[in-house]
């Protein structure tokens, strides 16, 4: 893992929002949301030592792209995005240490990470965002502000569950926000929607317009009916 610092922002106990492509690409999408709208900029930037799969372009392979950017805006840092996550345990535990190491050289007040919730639950367009606590503390107060919290026991694998452990193991505060989803393999923008509904209420902040996620989506749900109609 090489992790490049490449400007010092002028910031004091921000929020931190951290996560990763995941299943949906949910992680990814809000993290690209967030940045746009926020006009983040660059500060740090991440990258793993060796490839943790290929590209098949159709007779010749590419190496992916692994890079992961720390950007800031007022009272924010956001972290991850980009494509994948580290598989190697040793190198996925290296980028959540230094993201916890940020967190404590900026002095941050709480760290937030996002992703999908794999349901066979049928929503149709408004799924659910299921939020986990690092503390007992915090999970009743999500309950007094009427967020759903995650229904049963289960283990979060990959990185947008263990740095919530590290947060945990640190003595910093933080949430997961998991949005629900049928099908892991399409990009789910209704699972991305819901959870900036709610990242917005937990933080008292607005992100920006939701209507560009909600076009992305409608694409999706288009192309999904006519195969299905194409299919009968």
């Amino acid at each position: 893992m090489e992790i490049i610092q490449e400007s010092e922002p002028k910031i004091d106990k921000p929020i931190i929002i951290a996560a990763m492509q995941d299943m949906g690409n949910v992680g990814s999408i809000v993290i690209s949301f967030l940045n746009k709208k926020l006009e983040t900029k660059r500060f740090r930037m991440a990258s793993s030592s060796y490839p943790s799969y290929v590209l098949d372009k159709g007779g010749y392979i590419e190496i992916p792209d692994e890079k992961w950017e720390y950007r800031f805006a007022e009272d924010i840092i956001i972290f991850g995005g980009g494509i994948g996550q580290p598989h190697e345990p040793q190198e996925l535990q290296t980028i959540c240490q230094d993201v916890i190491d940020i967190a404590k050289k900026y002095s941050a007040k709480f760290i937030y990470t996002v992703g999908g919730f794999h349901t066979d639950r049928k929503f149709g367009k408004e799924p659910k965002t299921y939020v986990t606590a690092t503390s007992s503390s915090l999970a009743r107060q999500l309950q007094d502000l009427e967020i759903s919290t995650t229904p049963q026991k289960s283990v979060i694998t990959g990185f947008n569950g263990l740095i919530l452990g590290f947060s945990k193991l640190n003595d910093i505060q933080g949430m997961g926000l998991y949005g629900e989803l049928n099908n892991p393999e399409i990009p789910q923008y209704r699972s991305a929607i819901s959870i900036i509904k709610t990242l917005e209420k937990l933080t008292f902040r607005k992100f920006g317009d939701l209507r560009e996620l909600e076009i992305l989506a409608e694409d999706i749900e288009s192309k999904i009916d006519q195969f299905s109609d194409f299919g009968q």
